[in-house]
């Protein structure tokens, strides 16, 4: 089998009881959404590939807040693989420099494949699917839907931002809403523009419910 087959069984069966918003179909998602993005861009394909299958192979969120273990995963696996090194670096330093974390965070490497599964894994937390993802992770966790007495903090630390157990609505004003303007590529940044709009609409109307508002 192809390197890409063997990654997608390996991350199939490595997130086969993951929580729903990161699991194999997220993955897949983002995947698609990076092949779209490429498809545009001057890149290394392979590297787009495999980052974006790999780039939540172990997200911190279920490992006690630990960046290191993703990162461990991915370099193991492609080593196996007999992938070149060169090839794993990159894509390692995808995996370690992808997240929001608050959006606070300054990258410290940088390349157009970061920049297309970047906006491919940050399209998956927006519109529709979004949303969704948002209120199960909320759920999992158990967070209130919504309190209007705790106000959304956009200046938190990467730390404050990993350890919040705000009202899951805080995260749209906290993240979700911040991602449009935070695309990388002229791709990412016309889709979001349409999930973005879609976000707003859907926080009217949740207002208006919320509000007893006709």
């Amino acid at each position: 089998m192809s390197i890409l087959e063997n990654t997608v069984n390996f991350v199939k069966k490595q997130l086969e009881n993951a929580e729903s918003g990161h699991d194999w179909f997220h993955i897949e998602r983002v995947y698609k959404n990076a092949l779209l993005i490429a498809k545009e861009e001057t890149c290394n394909l392979e590297v787009v590939q495999l980052a974006a299958l790999l780039h939540d192979i172990a997200d911190s969120k279920f490992h006690d807040g630990d960046e290191s273990i993703g990162p461990k995963v991915a370099r193991d696996f492609l080593t196996k693989e007999n992938v070149a090194e060169a090839t794993i670096s990159h894509v390692v330093a995808i995996i370690e420099n992808i997240s929001f974390k608050g959006g606070n965070f300054e990258k410290k490497f940088s390349s157009k494949e970061l920049d297309i599964v970047q906006d491919a894994d940050r399209l998956d937390a927006i519109g529709a699917i979004g949303i969704a993802r948002t209120f199960n992770y909320g759920g999992f966790k158990n967070r209130a839907i919504y309190n209007p007495e705790i106000l959304p903090n956009l200046s938190m630390t990467k730390e404050e931002y990993k350890n919040s157990t705000a009202p899951t609505i805080n995260h749209f004003y906290e993240k979700l809403l911040l991602l449009k303007d935070k695309m990388n590529t002229k791709t990412g940044k016309k889709i979001a523009q349409k999930r973005h709009n879609f976000m707003e609409l859907y926080l009217e109307q949740f207002y208006n419910e919320w509000n007893g508002i006709v």
